[in-house]
């Protein structure tokens, strides 16, 4: 699985490079085909990835979509993509890459955060809408149950 963090700022501060940059490399053994790193204004994020579907570069992560002004980490499988792919091209979109991930964003585009009931598969991901400055915090339904379950302890590490 690959591994993805990131940090958002509420302090009008940019966030630490630094800091993002150590939080990506203790992701390494979750991701080691690739590495990649994003940031705008109070967010940025990081990514590790594990190739398993499309193994081209036009799949690397943070993935941004320049037309739709997205930015992306994920981790995990979108089982039935190859059938929203269709649906999505049946709209009018186009696709720069053959995974996955491009999937999540365009289906974003179209149905926001109602986007993840369109989904089968095991995930969690991040997206930042540029224009709007707006982060989507996303899992599957597993992982819901798994983040209830932590958030009556104390205290909580988490890692996609």
């Amino acid at each position: 699985m690959c591994g993805l963090c990131g940090e958002l700022r509420f302090d009008k501060q940019t966030p630490d490079h630094a800091r993002l940059l150590r939080m990506t490399e203790a992701l390494i053994k979750r991701g080691p085909d690739a590495s990649g790193m994003y940031a705008d204004g109070p967010l940025a994020f990081g990514h590790r990835r594990l190739s398993i579907i499309d193994l081209s570069d036009r799949s690397r992560q943070p993935m941004v979509d320049e037309a739709l002004h997205l930015a992306l980490v994920f981790n995990g499988t979108i089982y039935n993509y190859r059938e929203l792919r269709e649906e999505l091209q049946e709209m009018g979109y186009d696709f720069f890459s053959d995974g996955d991930s491009e999937v999540i964003l365009k289906a974003y585009h179209v149905w926001g955060e109602h986007c993840v009931a369109h989904f089968y598969g095991m995930f969690a991901f991040a997206i930042w809408d540029i224009p709007r400055r707006r982060l989507l915090l996303a899992r599957d339904q597993l992982g819901q149950i798994a983040l209830d379950l932590i958030g009556h302890a104390k205290t909580a590490v988490g890692c996609g």
